[in-house]
């Protein structure tokens, strides 16, 4: 994002929520408190435990601080004389005029996954707009270097976890979270890009139009970061942990034996997400950590359908519960289906048919068959059958 008018294009959000425009002191404390170096999440949590509050944190002389655990006298110095390290009236003008949000944990809008994490990040600074729904995400993350293989099955999961009304997350870096996230569009479905560095330094910068699809209406850019923080070896872990966090499960598609994603996959699996890997061929060593990880545990995942059914489903359940001595409902009339799936409910017909049968049938392309045949078979409408053929129930 290099021109403030380049961040904020197309965009009207607003800087924060009513409850904050009342107390912008508030506000800007936390963003101070955020901008302070050598200073996480966690050692910010015992700030706010200890203190009540941003505002008192900054405040308070050094031998109280002294007196909060992980805080030594180069941190108490740091709080002491945190104006000398951050100006939090310019950081929010900018975020204004950039056209940005602030989102905080005790937003409606905030992850309620990432929210209830040890290593919460103090607020999250947004492009574009989170919802509520964006808590039943999946976390799509692998190499930055990935073969054609690879490409094609992250663009058909993400594409089916899309189209099946999940978020899907990833990093916004080249290869596979590109790929994931340009397939989430394709599917007119929502994406979230948590990025290594602040927002006015999108990284990688060729990724900049990505973003901007992704921003407008799409999804949103997300970093806790302040704005002009560059990546660095220590902000991309930081970012992997709220993908780690937010996703209900992460998904490797291909990663060599050492790489950022099984840092994800490993913080995935200390915040108790499932972790699933996608195989690939034994000779190429970017499939050595997707490997690794099947062989400590990962589930293998080779479609989107396997997963939705360990999720229990779509993401949106009906969350009424029937009560236990009540008789069963009459099954209700199905509403009318969306074309495609009616079109290829049609094609099955009264006998079990494959994708590529319904391919020449439908006229449609293969990704769509497939991600439609997922929504069907989650309606229990139709059911696989081993061979990835397909029958009416």
């Amino acid at each position: 994002m290099g021109t403030a008018a380049a961040a904020g294009r197309g965009l009207a959000v607003p800087v924060v929520t009513p409850a904050l425009a009342s107390t912008p002191s508030m506000l800007e404390s936390l963003l101070a408190l955020n901008s302070l170096p050598k200073i996480g999440p966690v050692r910010i949590r015992r700030l706010l435990d200890r203190f009540g509050s941003a505002e008192q944190a900054l405040r308070a002389p050094k031998d109280r601080l002294l007196g909060v655990d992980g805080i030594g006298p180069e941190l108490a110095t740091i709080l002491t004389d945190w104006e000398s390290h951050a100006d939090p009236v310019a950081e929010l003008r900018e975020i204004r005029q950039r056209g940005l949000s602030v989102v905080l944990p005790d937003d409606p809008a905030f992850p309620r996954a990432l929210r209830d994490s040890y290593d919460c990040p103090l607020l999250l600074y947004v492009w574009g707009r989170l919802e509520e729904r964006d808590r039943h995400a999946i976390g799509i993350v692998g190499t930055r270097r990935s073969s054609t293989y690879r490409k094609h099955c992250t663009k058909k999961l993400a594409y089916q976890f899309a189209r099946a009304g999940f978020t899907v997350v990833s990093g916004l870096a080249r290869g596979v979270d590109t790929t994931a996230h340009e397939a989430a569009l394709a599917a007119e479905g929502r994406t979230v890009a948590v990025i290594g560095s602040g927002l006015a330094r999108i990284f990688p910068g060729e990724n900049l139009p990505l973003a901007e699809r992704i921003a407008d209406g799409h999804g949103a850019i997300v970093s806790e970061f302040p704005l002009h923080t560059a990546p660095d070896k220590q902000t991309f872990p930081q970012r992997n942990r709220i993908v780690a966090a937010w996703s209900r499960a992460v998904v490797v598609t291909e990663c060599p034996a050492w790489s950022g994603s099984l840092i994800t996959a490993n913080l995935a699996t200390e915040y108790g997400r499932p972790v699933y890997a996608v195989p690939g061929p034994i000779d190429k060593p970017t499939s050595a950590g997707c490997h690794r990880l099947i062989r400590e545990g990962a589930t293998l995942l080779t479609d989107a359908s396997e997963l939705l059914e360990d999720l229990n489903g779509l993401p949106f359940p009906a969350e009424v519960p029937v009560k236990a001595d009540a008789p069963p409902a009459e099954p209700p009339d199905l509403p009318p289906l969306p074309e495609e799936e009616a079109q290829i409910l049609s094609a099955l017909g009264d006998s079990e048919s494959g994708i590529d049968a319904l391919v020449e049938h439908t006229g449609l392309a293969a990704p769509i068959v497939s991600a439609t045949l997922l929504k069907l078979e989650m309606k229990r409408l139709v059911r696989p059958l081993p061979g990835f053929r397909y029958v009416r129930r």
